[in-house]
């Protein structure tokens, strides 16, 4: 059976997902609300307008995907694949985030302010103007990150790996960090550190 390449206006309202595959396909105006899905797969799909409120997702694969208008209010991704998709103007919170892998994700300018992104694998996302006020993110993998005039304040970075990504051009202001991050961050300033007794 061929996959559609567009679907449009269709009501999958509470839907049961699981294990489905779309690769390539326009979703747009799509009603996903409340809709399940396990181990589905969307690979370089787009989705335009849709809403994916209430629903709930877990170890479903979003590759090289791009949402554009697409709202998230209440939405649960648990242990989702993420990389290389892209979020344009949409509604991402409040969202529940479990692990997963969201490697060079598109971010940019993304009001993520409060939300919980612990233990996620955001290596190389595109995080730059992104709001991140008050979120937690201990244990995320932030390596590589373009974070340009990112707003991190208030932010738990406890435990976050920070190599590489560019914190320097992000405000931090009254940001929570390990010893690790505080390191690294006074290295930024210039600041040569010294942990030796004296």
């Amino acid at each position: 059976m061929t996959t559609p390449q567009e679907i449009r206006g269709e009501d999958w309202y509470g839907d049961d997902l699981a294990d489905v595959r779309h690769e390539g396909v326009r979703f747009a105006e799509v009603d996903l609300t409340e809709t399940r899905t396990r181990g589905a797969v969307f690979e370089g799909c787009t989705f335009d307008r849709c809403r994916f409120n209430a629903s709930v997702h877990e170890a479903t694969a979003f590759v090289g995907c791009t949402f554009s208008g697409t709202n998230f209010f209440d939405a649960t991704l648990d242990g989702c694949k993420l990389t290389g998709s892209t979020f344009l103007r949409c509604t991402l919170k409040p969202i529940r985030v479990r692990g997963g892998q969201w490697r060079g994700v598109a971010l940019r300018g993304a009001d993520l302010t409060g939300q919980d992104l612990s233990g996620v694998d955001l290596r190389e996302a595109d995080l730059s103007m992104a709001v991140l006020v008050g979120a937690t993110l201990r244990g995320t993998n932030l390596g590589g990150c373009e974070l340009r005039e990112a707003d991190l304040s208030d932010a738990d970075l406890r435990g976050a790996t920070l190599g590489g990504s560019d914190l320097a051009a992000a405000s931090l202001r009254g940001a929570k960090v390990d010893l690790a991050g505080a390191v690294l961050l006074a290295e930024l300033t210039g600041a040569v550190v010294d942990v030796t007794e004296s």
